[in-house]
């Protein structure tokens, strides 16, 4: 089979592969659809990425169909399918306490493990979700926007709350969206106004402020001086997550989705006379990514819009290189392989 292989930061090539062999019992073999490029995936490709081994076959947000199910699987061949990429060992604290998204020996597809960048993978029965009512291209946003998705759920925050997403990139978007969708109202925080004006015209969020020099001023303003209930960062930065805290309202809630390798220091006053939460958020779960799955099918999120570049399998190594720097207009890419 032919693959995608990053040899080494800025070396993208065509190769060709042995495809998987039979699956074993409870895993199944896939012909990858569509593939989405992730934040990760470029910096992979920039050697940006902290705990990777070269060479690396990338692509974590997959879709798929079945081709081929090992001993004690139930699944047709041709069956279309949402992959999560998260392969966690069932075994651990985390594991034990049904949240393997947070195992404590995650593996991650195109990241700790060969991923989709390629025509076939093979992947246990229990990280598929059957892609109904969903075409395969929109199934392969569903990784992205599940994370956003259960960022949501773990506020535990209800409907008719004021939330600010900080970081208007994908997984601030994907935040955003299941935010609006749990029936909160949203403001937009980013630095660019461009980002601001785009989630604007193209999703509906008029509530923006601009990071600059007058942030607190704004926040004071749009939440009558109260500060917003919930809070979701989701820049990747440092800074910006510690002076989240600010943003806060009493009683309040901050959900820290993005990860950054800094220490994060807050003053301890202005959290305690909040009595506020922070809420650390990994990954997702089948709950999360049912959710979105069946957000995507009854229409509530515009995968349309979300998808702004495409590119096959075999241009994919020129696209991805070019696309790593050149920025302006996208959200999300996606290579179709096959479907």
């Amino acid at each position: 089979m032919k693959a995608v292989l990053c040899r080494e930061p800025g070396v993208l090539d065509i190769v060709e592969r042995p495809s998987p062999a039979a699956p074993a019992a409870g895993w199944v073999r896939l012909a990858v659809s569509h593939v989405g490029i992730c934040g990760t995936d470029y910096h992979i490709f920039e050697g940006k990425h902290p705990f990777l081994e070269y060479p690396r076959v990338m692509g974590h947000e997959i879709s798929a169909t079945v081709l081929e199910a090992g001993d004690g699987v139930a699944m047709a061949v041709g069956t279309p399918v949402i992959v999560n990429p998260y392969l966690s060992c069932g075994q651990c604290i985390a594991c034990r306490q049904d949240k393997p998204n947070c195992c404590t020996n995650i593996k991650v597809l195109g990241v700790h493990t060969d991923g989709a960048f390629c025509e076939e993978i093979s992947v246990p029965a229990e990280n598929l979700y059957a892609a109904k009512g969903v075409s395969l291209e929109a199934a392969a946003t569903t990784e992205f926007l599940a994370i956003g998705a259960h960022a949501v759920r773990r506020s535990m925050t209800g409907a008719g709350a004021r939330a600010l997403v900080i970081g208007a990139g994908p997984i601030g978007l994907g935040a955003a969206i299941f935010s609006r969708i749990a029936g909160h109202e949203v403001t937009l925080l980013d630095t660019s106004t461009e980002r601001l004006q785009m989630a604007s015209e193209r999703f509906g969020f008029t509530s923006g402020i601009v990071a600059n020099e007058q942030t607190a001023d704004a926040v004071r303003d749009k939440t009558n001086g109260d500060g917003f209930d919930v809070v979701f960062d989701a820049t990747g930065y440092g800074p910006s997550m510690e002076k989240a805290f600010s943003f806060v309202a009493h009683g309040g809630a901050l959900v820290l989705v993005s990860v950054v390798k800094d220490d994060i220091r807050f003053s301890d006053p202005e959290f305690h006379k909040r009595e506020m939460m922070v809420i650390g958020s990994r990954n997702a779960t089948r709950v999360d990514f049912e959710h979105v799955a069946d957000s995507i099918a009854k229409g509530l999120v515009p995968v349309d819009k979300l998808i702004t570049h495409r590119t096959t399998l075999a241009d994919a190594p020129r696209d991805l290189a070019r696309w790593a720097h050149e920025k302006n207009g996208l959200i999300k890419a996606v290579i179709r392989i096959g479907g």
